[in-house]
């Protein structure tokens, strides 16, 4: 099984290639490179997107524009490639990247999202004993959690980012693309405008 996997929902965005389990390429870039990232991936492994057999995405919650980049991306790609998706939510594969992780994304408006999930302020959040802070919330507010008594890694930590190897593995439950939904925890700031 050949899957592509992808995760645009924070600043960070991250794509890999795995096949039967073994990544064989994953590159970090930005949300708007992805598409160029999945090329230079298949191109690394000498493979087409016909080699492809399923898609993994990464769902949220963290940026709504970067969540529906990838989102898209991934409806896109089904559709044209006729392909089951899988969608993975953000914090879970921040939490299995180590022992103790607790994820804690950046959700701007002064907040974090978390577990549950859910968003709350870095004040509020309650800090699991014995736990390893990541994400780009914790490094966003690493001095604050760290007074706080928080264990987190430099924000060059390769612990900060939900890394898409993490997401194909943590995929089960494959089928239309159009069934992936994203995680947003909170409203969209845009709101539709009534004449």
């Amino acid at each position: 099984m050949l899957i592509l996997a992808f995760d645009t929902a924070t600043d960070l965005a991250t794509s890999a290639l795995v096949a039967d389990g073994v990544t064989l390429a994953e590159r970090t870039t930005r949300p708007q490179s992805l598409l160029a990232d999945v090329d230079a991936l298949l191109a690394a492994a000498g493979g087409s997107p016909a080699d492809l057999t399923a898609i993994v995405v990464g769902t949220g919650p963290g940026s709504f524009t970067g969540t529906r980049i990838g989102l898209a991306v991934a409806r896109g790609l089904a559709l044209a490639l006729d392909l089951p998706v899988a969608g993975v939510s953000t914090l879970t594969a921040l939490a299995s990247a180590a022992e103790g992780a607790f994820p804690v994304v950046d959700a701007r408006r002064g907040e974090v999202f978390v577990l549950g999930p859910r968003a709350v302020t870095p004040d509020e959040l309650v800090i699991p004993p014995g736990s390893v802070l990541v994400g780009d919330g914790a490094c966003r507010y690493r001095d604050l959690l760290i007074e706080r008594g928080a264990d987190v890694p430099p924000p060059d930590s390769e612990l900060h980012v939900p890394r898409a190897s993490l997401h194909a593995a943590l995929a089960t439950a494959f089928g239309p693309a159009a069934a992936v939904e994203p995680v947003y925890v909170r409203e969209p700031d845009a709101r539709e405008w009534v004449a």
